[in-house]
């Protein structure tokens, strides 16, 4: 047993030693991520405003902050007066309508989607960031769910600040 033992001892010497000069130290690259400032309250209202969007700040009483509200357009789709469709042209229809939702989030449209879950006349909303309410209403108007009559679009103003986000 003692034999083992020590000859457990210098194997693990010997891999000690031996590694020891074959370890090189990694090479580390830093790359410097380049942060850009968040544009100031008035900068971005500027902004905002030179592209047509409709903007106003307050102070918020507690935090001393300037806030800075933005109007969105929220469209309410609702059961529209064709709903008449097989189970295979809802599926079909539903997919497209997903990939117009889709195109509108990556094109910079609409900021968020979503359907309510009751079953109700009201079955989802789309949030429009675009600075009119023509635009909003044009941009659904071209989902096709809503060109074939299964939802029909009503759309609102909607003010919210700025970058908030939800929780």
């Amino acid at each position: 047993m003692e034999k083992i033992r020590l000859l457990f001892v210098v194997i693990l010497m010997w891999q000690c030693f031996s590694c020891k000069d074959k370890v090189e130290e990694p090479s580390i690259k830093m790359e410097q991520q380049v942060v850009e400032p968040e544009p100031s309250v008035a900068e971005l209202k500027k902004r905002l405003e030179s592209q047509g969007f409709k903007t106003f700040e307050y102070i918020d009483e507690k935090t001393k902050d300037t806030i800075l509200m933005q109007q969105y357009f929220i469209a309410f789709l609702k059961s529209g007066p064709n709903r008449s469709q097989s189970k295979t042209e809802a599926d079909s229809l539903q997919a497209l309508h997903l990939a117009h939702l889709g195109r509108m989030y990556e094109e910079g449209y609409a900021d968020i989607s979503g359907p309510f879950g009751d079953n109700g006349d009201i079955r989802g909303i789309t949030i429009y960031n675009v600075p009119t309410q023509e635009m909003a209403d044009s941009l659904a108007n071209m989902d096709p769910m809503v060109k074939t009559g299964r939802l029909a679009i009503e759309i609102h103003p909607w003010w919210a600040a700025k970058g908030f986000k939800l929780r």
